[in-house]
């Protein structure tokens, strides 16, 4: 379904606080302006694009310090969605045709100012070159809105355009005046982007914001009108906390994003964290096949329970010796315990000695595993490969490790190859 999407942009002075909040409460992509890499001609900040795109799971635009193919190698590689490019563009308009014919046009988009000679035709350029969207600046206030339209009407591709929310936040009425794809709201300070997307629904202006399918009056509630919730991490699974929901409180959370459930014991609407801080912003909402029960799966900020433990699930009453090992985590668990020796060195660590040896050493081990799994997958006891696969697993951690590559690196590398 097509939508329009709400972009905040982040903050030069906390872009990694500001992603984690934008993430959970309800932006459908974010955009980093590299500024001082364009104005001071240095190379994009790799190992910042990392540390954003790490800390979400929407798309990041990334602009201003690309200058050549090789820069948006490296910003793409490190995370980010698509590239934005204005100057380059237009000194070497080649360089559009060589990023779209290397990472898709898709992944390329060209700042375009209003207030250029002849912008409409630079727009139908572009496209020919390759570009995949428009991000249009510049322009007075009384005729930013003219030119879009002038820009929008002569060539079919999507465009994005630009609010400075401090001064003007109607962010509806652009949206209602113009036929973008997109908006960017620049602004310091942290913006409620689910209260946008709800002015927005307002006035039918298609936006990406929840919508049950299903009517809270078909849940089979209790005598009080209430339904329990049992509500999860959506990363971990993990069950953190019981609560119930009525009709008020269902469609608060469905407008807010944030879990918001009846108190019982208050008689009254509460939303998890407005009292501490632990917010629970909703990433889903699924009914059982009785229609009297909801799941939800939601992001924690900080502790669930009001005792201070992540979970209010923690007091055993009766339990069984098993083995909880759960495969899924177990190389999360190792990497992170290497990262911890890479940190907090401890003498007669192996880990340490393979770091304090250098890459050089690091590689020929990789090497030498890899080479133990050929040799041990001719015999045809499956032990032994275990044994090896384990070994070369181990051996590619502390490579990641050193190298600053993560298992969500990886996942999400093999996940765009499904």
């Amino acid at each position: 379904m097509d939508y329009v999407k709400i972009i905040p942009q982040l903050s030069l002075k906390n872009p990694i606080e500001m992603a984690e909040y934008y993430n959970d409460c309800g932006a459908d992509e974010l955009a980093y302006f590299d500024s001082s890499a364009s104005r001071e001609g240095r190379e994009p900040d790799i190992a910042l694009i990392k540390r954003i795109t790490r800390a979400i799971d929407i798309p990041l635009i990334y602009c201003g310090g690309i200058k050549k193919l090789e820069d948006a190698k490296k910003v793409l590689y490190a995370g980010a969605a698509m590239i934005c490019m204005k100057s380059a563009a237009l000194e070497n308009p080649d360089i559009v045709k060589e990023i779209s014919d290397r990472f898709g046009s898709d992944r390329v988009i060209i700042t375009i100012d209003l207030d250029m000679d002849d912008a409409v035709n630079w727009a139908k350029k572009v496209k020919e070159l390759g570009a995949g969207k428009l991000f249009l600046l510049g322009a007075t206030a009384d005729t930013y809105v003219e030119k879009v339209n002038a820009i929008t009407s002569a060539v079919n591709l999507p465009v994005m355009v630009s609010i400075l929310y401090d001064e003007y936040k109607n962010v509806d009425d652009l949206l209602e005046l113009t036929n973008a794809s997109a908006v960017t709201i620049d602004t310091e300070e942290k913006v409620d982007i689910m209260s946008i997307k709800q002015e927005c629904f307002k006035k039918k202006i298609s936006v990406n914001t929840f919508e049950s399918a299903i009517a809270f009056s078909e849940f089979k509630t209790d005598d009080k009108g209430l339904v329990p919730c049992i509500v999860q991490n959506y990363k971990t699974d993990e069950v953190l906390m019981l609560a119930y929901m009525n009709e008020d409180s269902f469609n608060k959370t469905i407008a807010t994003g944030k879990m918001t459930c009846f108190s019982r014991s208050r008689n009254k609407l509460w939303t998890k964290g407005e009292e501490s801080g632990h917010w629970q912003y909703v990433k889903s909402l699924e009914i059982d096949c009785d229609k009297d029960t909801i799941l939800a799966k939601v992001s924690q900020i900080g502790p669930a329970c009001h005792t201070g433990s992540k979970t209010c699930f923690f007091t055993d009453l009766v339990r069984k010796e098993y083995d909880d090992t759960n495969p899924l985590t177990v190389f999360e668990d190792v990497y992170n315990v290497i990262v911890d020796r890479k940190k907090n060195p401890r003498e007669g660590s192996y880990t340490n000695y393979l770091f304090d040896k250098g890459i050089d050493k690091i590689l020929k081990k990789v090497g030498e595993e890899c080479t133990e799994i050929v040799i041990a997958a001719k015999n045809p006891d499956a032990e032994e490969i275990k044994y090896e696969i384990s070994d070369f697993m181990y051996h590619c951690m502390v490579l990641m490790v050193e190298r600053g590559v993560t298992w969500k690196d990886i996942t999400d590398e093999l996940a765009e190859r499904r």
